[in-house]
């Protein structure tokens, strides 16, 4: 007797279309062709313009045949679907000649030359760590790349509201006219987040520059902004104050040791600031920024700080003394501050006193990354405060370094810190403490 039942189907044959598209969503590029190959209904779903929404493009300086097939693949969906294109990540890793320079540079005028004919949804664009002012980018190809970049920022300026072109490394003139291509339509940019951290050259001090300032007022609703002290100035705080106070959410400002940090900004700027903008918070973040008297100028008591990160790079100096900055600048926030990190090599000094006490007088403290030279007690101090209420952490990371090459009477005294904690750190804390020999 002849069997005509039908063959039994997949389940994947049943499987909904939302479900489908939450599944390719997690596949790259290869995979993605594969499984469009698999069937009329597979194929369909795989051209649903939410897969395709989000793309980043990734360029190798030395790229191995995998990576160059991954580049190909990733410039061909990014023109494919184009039209549904929201948010667009390009990276540039370890770019090392200048021939690679002007690959990238010819790929990308073609890319943004079809972006701009095929795409009207473009919300998010992020291109890092260009470095522009390397010796590998020759003038011809920096200008033309340079050109290009403007002018598909002004077509496009009419739709984006985040921009990233952190680490450009691109001259004064540069970076406002990259900037200002944003408002070229309407003489006004209603981007919401910008990070332009290290965007200009080493040893600017755009602070000083009314160009600068004259960019910058042309941007009215910004809701985030990151970007380096170099280039604050009261000027700047006043026009951030007259055109975005009433979005301001967020400033990042970062400060290098590098970049000119010595002009002087009145508390009553950022006092005004503040005023205008109630729901400001300010994030430092401060690198090989060690001495006290740079960091008093810098950190007013005016400021809205939420986050302060104090980073040496294990590099030291007999000048870079923590001992004042924990007991007399950064207490002045302990009604505003909530997230505290210091990287600090500091083994000629004792700061476990110090930095207990400033964190118990941080009422709204609850993240802690400290790598310095401490005492393994200081970590069961921290806790046992925690314990009983008198801190109100919820993130503790620390890194304990030490002189000592051997570290295994320390690991077995933070075995029994945890072991006597191991309630309140398996149930309300981020943990992770360790010994680190610094020889």
């Amino acid at each position: 007797m002849e069997d005509d039942s039908k063959p039994e189907q997949s389940p994947w044959a049943h499987l909904p279309d939302v479900c489908l598209r939450h599944v390719f969503h997690w596949l790259d590029n290869k995979d993605r062709s594969h499984a469009a190959l698999v069937c009329k209904k597979w194929n369909w779903a795989m051209h649903s313009g939410s897969l395709w929404r989000s793309r980043t493009i990734t360029f190798c300086g030395q790229p191995s045949r995998e990576d160059t097939l991954e580049l190909q693949s990733a410039l061909w969906y990014v023109k494919k679907f184009a039209k549904y294109l929201v948010c667009l990540e390009i990276k540039l890793w370890n770019p090392y000649n200048t021939a690679f320079t002007r690959k990238f540079q010819v790929t990308l005028r073609g890319l943004f030359s079809h972006l701009v004919k095929c795409n009207n949804c473009l919300v998010s664009l992020s291109i890092k760590y260009l470095a522009l002012d390397r010796l590998i980018w020759r003038n011809v190809v920096r200008a033309q790349f340079l050109k290009n970049l403007a002018a598909f920022l002004k077509r496009m300026s009419k739709w984006l509201d985040y921009l990233n072109l952190k680490g450009a490394r691109v001259t004064l003139e540069e970076g406002c006219e990259l900037l200002n291509s944003l408002s070229c339509l309407t003489n006004e940019s209603f981007l919401s987040e910008i990070n332009v951290e290290d965007f200009f050259s080493l040893h600017l001090p755009v602070y000083s520059s009314t160009l600068f300032h004259q960019t910058m007022s042309k941007f009215h609703s910004l809701v985030i902004l990151t970007f380096n002290y170099n280039c604050i100035s009261d000027d700047l705080l006043n026009i951030l104050g007259e055109h975005s106070a009433h979005s301001l959410c967020t400033l990042n400002i970062k400060c290098h040791i590098h970049d000119p940090h010595g002009q002087v900004i009145r508390g009553v700027s950022w006092a005004n600031l503040a005023k205008r903008a109630p729901k400001l918070n300010v994030n430092f973040f401060f690198e090989r920024v060690m001495k006290h008297d740079h960091l008093a100028r810098i950190l007013l008591v005016e400021i809205p700080v939420r986050s302060i990160s104090l980073r040496s790079c294990y590099f030291t100096h007999p000048d870079w003394t923590m001992r004042p900055t924990l007991t007399n600048l950064l207490p002045v926030y302990w009604h505003v501050l909530q997230k505290l990190t210091l990287e600090l090599n500091n083994d000629h000094e004792l700061l476990d006193d110090e930095l207990l006490q400033l964190i118990l007088s941080c009422k709204r403290m609850f993240f802690l990354k400290v790598w310095a030279f401490l005492s393994v007690t200081f970590v069961e101090r921290l806790l046992q405060n925690r314990a009983e209420g008198k801190c109100s952490l919820t993130t503790i990371k620390v890194r304990i370094y030490t002189a000592r090459q051997e570290t295994s009477e320390e690991d077995l005294l933070l075995c029994d810190i945890y072991r006597k904690f191991k309630y309140l750190i398996d149930s309300k804390l981020n943990y992770f403490v360790i010994t680190y020999p610094m020889v």
